[in-house]
C-alpha cells in the first residue's frame, strides 16, 4: 500500500481547470453561431451612420451636434446588446449541463471586443475639432450597453421568455427618451453640454448607473426562478 498516494490537490486544481477550459472551448462554436449577428450588424451599422454624419456635412461641425450623434450611436448599439441573450430553444437547453450563467458570459466575452472596437471607429469618425472627451462619452456607452444586458438578464431570469429582445430594445429606447429629459429633474442631468459647468457632476452619475447595471447584470445571471404556476398546478 506503500505505493499508493493521495492525489496531490496541486494535480487536482489542473486537472479541474483544464476541464473548465475544455468544456468553454467546446461551447464556443455552438455559442457563436447562435449570436443576434443581423440585429448587432444593423444597429453596429446604423451607429455608425450617425457617428459620421458631421463628417458629411458642409461646414465647420457644431460640438453639441457631435456628442448627441455619439450619444445616438451608444443607444443605438444598447438596442443591438438587447438581442444578445435572445434564445429561440430556450426551453430545450434548459437541462444541458452547463449552466446559464456561463452561456451568457461567453455571449458577452464573445461580443466585448467587436463592441469595443465599433466604438472606437465611432469615436474616430466624429472629426477630432469637434470630438467630445472619449473617456467620458465611453463611460456614457458602457453604462447604456450594460444596462441592455441587465434588463435582457432579468427577463431571461424572472420571464419565461425565449427572446425578450424586441421587448428590451423597446424599453431601453423609450427610457432613453424619457429619463433623461423627462423624469430627472435638471440637477441630476445626465445628457449635458461638454463646456456644461455640471459634466463631471454629470458623469459620476454615469459612473453610478454603469456600477448599478453590472450589479443587477450579475445577480440576473443565475438559472431563471421557476414560475409559481407549475408549483400551484402540482400542489392542486
Amino acid at each position: 500500500m506503500q505505493g499508493l498516494r493521495a492525489p496531490d490537490a496541486a494535480t487536482d486544481a489542473t486537472a479541474r481547470t483544464g476541464g473548465a477550459y475544455a468544456v468553454i472551448l467546446a461551447l464556443l462554436p455552438p455559442v457563436w453561431r447562435t449570436l443576434p449577428r443581423t440585429a448587432l450588424a444593423v444597429c453596429g451599422g446604423f451607429g455608425l451612420l450617425l457617428a459620421a454624419i458631421p463628417r458629411l456635412q458642409s461646414g465647420p461641425p457644431d460640438p453639441w451636434l457631435c456628442v448627441n450623434l455619439l450619444r445616438g450611436a451608444a443607444l443605438v448599439l444598447g438596442v443591438g446588446l438587447a438581442f444578445l441573450l435572445d434564445d429561440p430553444a430556450r426551453h430545450t437547453t434548459a437541462t444541458v449541463p452547463v449552466r446559464r450563467p456561463l452561456r451568457s458570459a461567453l455571449r458577452m466575452a464573445l461580443v466585448a471586443p467587436g463592441a469595443a472596437l465599433w466604438w472606437a471607429v465611432a469615436l474616430l469618425l466624429v472629426p477630432e475639432g469637434a470630438r467630445p472627451p472619449a473617456g467620458a462619452l465611453t463611460l456614457e456607452a458602457a453604462a447604456i450597453a450594460v444596462t441592455a444586458l441587465a434588463v435582457a438578464s432579468a427577463a431571461v431570469r424572472f420571464t419565461e421568455r425565449a427572446e425578450p429582445g424586441p421587448a428590451v430594445a423597446a424599453g431601453l429606447l423609450v427610457t432613453a427618451m424619457t429619463v433623461p429629459t423627462v423624469l430627472l429633474p435638471e440637477r441630476w442631468a445626465l445628457l449635458v453640454a461638454v463646456h456644461d459647468p455640471h459634466w463631471d457632476a454629470a458623469h459620476e452619475r454615469w459612473a453610478v448607473v454603469l456600477a448599478a447595471a453590472v450589479v443587477l447584470c450579475a445577480l440576473c445571471c443565475p438559472e431563471p426562478v421557476r414560475s409559481w404556476r407549475p408549483r400551484l398546478l402540482a400542489r392542486r
